[in-house]
């Protein structure tokens, strides 16, 4: 039976749930009890001992914690489910954006631990942004003893939308042993990896129950005015009514459902499932969100790319309308590719598919022009766009600058971490030609260190990793006046070039003008470019071993020969005499300053200032972060020199959410024995007098 306008409870198709919560939540052993719940796997497997169809990556098992998205696909009682368990640690948080949008619910796993509700605040905020409905699952019940109801109100601080208790639990000698669903009124008692065994509600907890009953029920009648009526009348509402109102508000994100359970033991997890089948929304009703038309060409999008050692390029998508039939020819806004196999995962393992249809979500082999929230569609039909616009990648917070050991894997680096970025597009590969240097950036220590590990395993080009340079510059304090001579002679034609040069500072940040006073045809005009040439060759690395900035010139005077005289020789006599004017002139070494917005939880605000201080910053000001009760955004002014590490510290201080952009504001001097220590370690010796 679908779903329809009316409303009924129960829709059919392939439906996709994203498992989502704070870092450490116990979200991949959960996707492991659904999985074998649903009979796709005879015997649970183990995070901690390496056996689960989750984090089965080298880089998952070394790191033991989810780098990047697991997904797996099931039939359960007719229905074909995928689930995609999303990483918890924020410097994964990427790989969530452009499968949220395309999720029929989310799975948001939770625990009654105080320290993650930042991260469970971030993470159920983009739910309600995306207007994903979401149901809790309130993990580790049976290692708590804190009650149901302060649970319930430490949580409701990081929702904004309503929390609604949906099941209360079953207490033995201060042990959960179960639970009451207030929904079916029926009592469950927990048994170790296996379904509940359902009981009567004990005589001696119909208070409790009651009580937690018509609470649900009070919040139901928010959003339904004869559920109000029958309350205020004490006339018991038909479960049937009851359930309807449950599966609409969850349908239409009014509250957030919240059920109890154990993913390590298994508790819980049947009442899961079929909360998901009987209440979770379908394809109509995610079409309806995106406001994507239910008739029209078939259309797919994609949600993750994947590179293989031996299958090539595998675009994941969702299977938004219509079907794709392999080897068939598809159209994505970059050109047109053939279908080269159909397959639903289950972690590392592909299932071969002929034909898929709308709900579906899949692996697509070798469409080289799709990319990750790229939509696709049949080759007859124009350019699809996308269901929802493709996730730009979050801005960089963390860089390191590589080297190879063999100059000859240069190339090899460079087509590898291509591939490494179509899988990831947070990550990014620089070759800074100012510095010199090839740079990784990304968003912390762990997501490179994990990129640079799949570097090595996957594509055998290992680097090293250092702390990148720093983009100093230098200028001049004082005007001087100088003569640059270039004469050679060396049979037949020699080399003549005369120049006389003003050199004065400029205004920090105009750069770098060039102009000529010349008379009477000293210096002829055909050789204006090449002296100023030469005056920008002198200024790519100055006295103090750094490029040169805010410098004005003037070509006053000079000489020429008519038949010696060339631009390449006046291009020497300018970089010669560029130079000794730039060494007399008073040297004088710049630093970047960037502008850096930090956004942290304002009882951080105190760590995050000292942190900011301890880095040299200028705190400019802090304000309520828009939106965001409890939270505030701090601007402040720090040296690009002090940024290394900075999100690592700024995590360690905000309980793993603090979060910062930067961007160049200008360029500082810096003078004494911190600019002399720097100059030495640039020349690794002795800093020049200056």
């Amino acid at each position: 039976m679908g779903e329809n306008a009316n409303g009924d409870r129960r829709v059919s198709g392939p439906r996709l749930f994203a498992i989502v919560g704070p870092f450490q939540s116990g979200k991949t052993t959960l996707l492991e009890c659904l999985l074998t719940r649903a009979g796709a796997l005879s015997r649970q497997g183990s995070v901690r001992d390496g056996s689960s169809v989750g984090d089965s990556t080298a880089e998952a098992r070394a790191h033991a914690a989810s780098v990047e998205a697991n997904i797996a696909s099931v039939d359960y009682l007719g229905d074909r489910y995928t689930f995609i368990d999303l990483p918890g640690s924020v410097e994964f948080a990427h790989e969530a954006r452009n499968v949220l949008p395309l999720c029929d619910a989310a799975i948001v796993v939770c625990e009654a631990d105080e320290r993650k509700l930042p991260a469970l605040r971030i993470i159920l905020r983009e739910l309600e942004d995306l207007r994903v409905p979401r149901i809790l699952f309130l993990n580790k019940i049976d290692q708590t003893a804190v009650r149901i109801r302060e649970i319930l109100a430490m949580l409701q601080p990081a929702s904004q939308t309503p929390l609604l208790l949906r099941q209360i639990p079953l207490w033995q000698n201060d042990i959960v042993t179960g639970f009451i669903d207030l929904a079916l009124e029926r009592a469950f008692v927990y048994r170790e990896h296996a379904p509940s065994v359902v009981v009567d509600v004990p005589a001696g907890e119909m208070p409790r129950e009651k009580e937690a009953r018509y609470t649900m029920l009070e919040r139901l009648a928010d959003y339904d005015d004869a559920l109000m009526e029958e309350l205020i009348a004490d006339i018991e509402p038909p479960r049937d009514q009851i359930f309807d109102d449950l599966t609409r508000d969850l349908r239409e994100g009014l509250v957030a459902p919240v059920l109890i359970g154990s993913a390590e033991a298994g508790h819980g997890v049947t009442r899961l499932l079929k909360a998901l089948r009987h209440e979770s929304p379908g394809l109509a009703r995610l079409r309806a969100r995106l406001h994507l038309a239910d008739d029209g060409p078939a259309l797919a999008q994609a949600v993750k790319t994947i590179h293989t050692a031996h299958g090539g390029k595998l675009s994941f998508a969702r299977v938004l309308r219509g079907s794709f039939t392999d080897g068939a020819l598809v159209r994505s806004g970059a050109g047109e590719d053939r279908i080269s196999g159909l397959s639903r995962l289950m972690g590392l393992t592909a299932s071969k598919q002929g034909k898929v249809e709308e709900g579906d979500c899949v692996a697509f082999g070798r469409l080289e022009h799709v990319a990750t929230g790229d939509a696709f569609g049949d080759a007859k039909n124009s350019d699809p766009a996308p269901a929802v616009a493709a996730a730009a990648p979050p801005p960089p917070t963390h860089c390191v600058a590589l080297s190879v050991k063999d100059r000859k894997d240069e190339v090899r680096l460079a087509a590898a971490m291509a591939k490494l970025s179509d899988e990831d597009p947070s990550l990014s590969f620089v070759q800074d030609q100012d510095a010199g240097e090839l740079k990784l950036y990304g968003q912390g220590e762990m997501h490179l260190r994990v990129a640079l590990e799949r570097l090595a395993a996957r594509f055998g080009v290992t680097v090293e990793a250092r702390k990148p340079g720093v983009g100093y510059r230098e200028t001049i304090r004082h005007a001087v006046s100088t003569r640059g001579r270039h004469k050679k002679q060396s049979g037949g034609h020699g080399q003549f070039g005369d120049v006389a040069l003003d050199v004065a500072p400029l205004p920090r940040g105009e750069g770098f003008s060039f102009s000529e006073t010349v008379h009477g045809g000293a210096v002829p005009r055909n050789y204006f470019g090449a002296i100023e040439e030469g005056c920008k060759d002198a200024m790519e690395k100055g006295p103090l071993g750094f490029p040169v900035v805010d410098v004005a010139v003037t070509l006053t005077d000079g000489s020429y020969h008519t038949v010696d005289s060339s631009d390449m020789a006046f291009r020497t006599a300018a970089r010669i005499g560029m130079s000794e004017a730039l060494a007399k002139a008073g040297p004088v070494l710049l630093e970047p300053i960037l502008k850096v917005e930090i956004a942290t939880p304002s009882d951080a605000l105190s760590r995050v200032t000292a942190i900011v201080s301890g880095r040299r910053g200028q705190i400019l000001g802090y304000d309520a972060r828009p939106g965001w009760d409890g939270w505030d955004v701090l601007n402040a002014l720090i040296p690009e020199a002090e940024m290394d590490g900075l999100i690592v510290e700024l995590r360690s201080a905000t309980a793993g959410v603090g979060s910062f952009t930067q961007k160049f504001d200008h360029l500082a001097e810096i003078v004494g024995k911190t600019a002399d220590a720097i100059v030495a370690h640039h020349y690794g010796a002795k800093a020049p007098a200056h």
